[in-house]
């Protein structure tokens, strides 16, 4: 199963759709703007990534500088809890294939997912 968390306003997510679309795969897309993602999908998304949460995090997000997400002490659970709440917060595009993940940024690393 392939699964595309795409926000159709950022130009990495629709070039990720694309590429998607051209792939021939058949895949699943998910606006995780309208249909945000709980904290128990989320920490599997991030097991399937394998990296830490704030790998995941848009840091230029203002909702990263108000919760004062930038602390260090944070841990992956605050972390992944922000999200779910505020989910702009989400790193995008990120492609999911069966049990791997990885965040489009490079496009690169969802065409070597794809292989």
């Amino acid at each position: 199963m392939i699964t595309l968390y795409h926000n159709p306003r950022c130009s990495k997510s629709r070039d990720a759709l694309a590429l998607l679309e051209q792939s021939g795969k058949a895949f699943t897309v998910v606006e995780y703007l309208k249909n945000p993602l709980t904290l128990a999908e989320l920490t599997t998304l991030l097991q399937k990534l394998q990296l830490p949460a704030r790998a995941l995090l848009r840091s230029k997000e203002e909702e990263f500088q108000a919760l004062g997400l930038a602390d260090p002490s944070l841990d992956d659970k605050a972390l992944l809890a922000a999200i779910a709440a505020h989910p702009r917060l989400m790193e995008r595009p990120v492609l999911v294939v069966a049990e791997r993940a990885a965040i489009g940024r490079p496009l690169e690393q969802l065409q070597a997912l794809l292989q």
